[in-house]
């Protein structure tokens, strides 16, 4: 078994276009292939506004699978943590052995989810955009503007979040990353009217946008939703939507914002809504014109975090990187 560490795992694997490429091409697996992935598995913790996530799946005809295990405690803010951490597992599809730890402290699956609305917004999203619009924050709200930069041009960033100095910290830190301007927005609402595309980034258990806000052309990934708690989009916005995406239907209508729409009678599981594999694998049409509203609910699959955990170690290993533990 190898063990790597999370300062090895930063140095090689990186929002780029290759690691975008594979967790599209995890997504088209999960049509195109036989992918065994079980639903989430989460323990709540609400007394300390937390949760925790084991996620996995197997693709067939690949020698490993990975296990992850990854945390949101909330409130860490207030004491100078990150609210995210995680480690993923990987086994051998032939023996059911360990083969490896990655010790990512959650960047792997920050890296994930980030270049998950990459992929959304590279076949959901205007080509022509000006205005890309971040409601959030954290550490998500910077990779998934890093990762869609990597698919689309933009010329300035309007943020939104509850603590002042939270929002003008990362306005700083994107400026200086991007060599664009990053403006500070008053509300939710004017992010959304003033974007061609916006991202949803919050652990919000109430809706942040509203149906009204919406315009043509307008593009939404919504990735905070990941529980049946959780609510970032007002469910007539799916209503509204020209197309309705989503990372896994089944998983999207039990805690997703699909959820909320079914429970609201405001979608059935019969409606229209597009896997993103679907997509990506050509057997159905992203977006069509310019003008079209597009929505994407992202939660999170087992599926991307087999391929980024089997991405990181064959950098890994091709640099020599880890810590290998013999049997005695």
């Amino acid at each position: 078994m190898i063990i790597f560490q999370e300062h090895e795992i930063r140095e090689l694997v990186q929002v780029d276009g290759e690691m975008i490429q594979v967790i599209e091409d995890a997504f088209t697996s999960l049509v195109t292939k036989r992918v065994a992935m079980p639903p989430i598995m989460r323990i709540d913790i609400p007394e300390n506004n937390g949760e925790v996530d084991v996620k996995s799946a197997y693709i067939s005809g690949v020698d490993s699978f990975a296990i992850k295990v990854s945390s949101g405690f909330f409130d860490n803010v207030r004491i100078g943590l990150p609210s995210l951490s995680g480690t993923m597992l990987l086994v051998s599809a032939k023996t059911g052995l360990l083969e490896a730890v990655l010790l990512d402290n959650g960047y792997l699956t920050d890296l994930r989810t980030a270049a998950a609305g990459a992929v959304a917004a590279k076949y959901l999203a205007r080509e022509n955009l000006h205005t890309v619009g971040v409601i959030g924050a954290g550490a998500q709200a910077r990779y998934q503007v890093l990762a869609l930069r990597q698919v689309r041009n933009f010329e300035r960033i309007k943020v939104y979040g509850p603590t002042q100095s939270r929002v003008e910290r990362y306005a700083r830190e994107m400026e200086e990353k991007l060599g664009i301007p990053v403006s500070i927005a008053s509300s939710p609402e004017e992010v959304v009217k003033e974007s061609d595309l916006v991202v949803t980034t919050t652990p919000s258990k109430t809706p942040v946008i509203q149906e009204e806000w919406l315009h043509p052309g307008l593009h939404i990934t919504a990735m905070g939703s990941d529980a049946e708690h959780k609510q970032e989009l007002e469910a007539q916005v799916l209503k509204k939507a020209d197309l309705v995406v989503c990372d896994v239907k089944s998983q999207c209508f039990r805690l997703g914002e699909l959820h909320h729409a079914l429970e609201q009678g405001v979608l059935t599981e019969e409606a229209p809504v597009a896997e993103l594999g679907e997509i990506t694998s050509g057997r159905r049409q992203g977006r069509k014109n310019d003008q079209v509203i597009t929505v994407c609910d992202l939660t999170g699959t087992g599926v991307q975090d087999t391929a980024i955990a089997l991405y990181a170690r064959q950098k890994l290993a091709e640099k020599g990187y880890g810590l290998r533990l013999e049997p005695k």
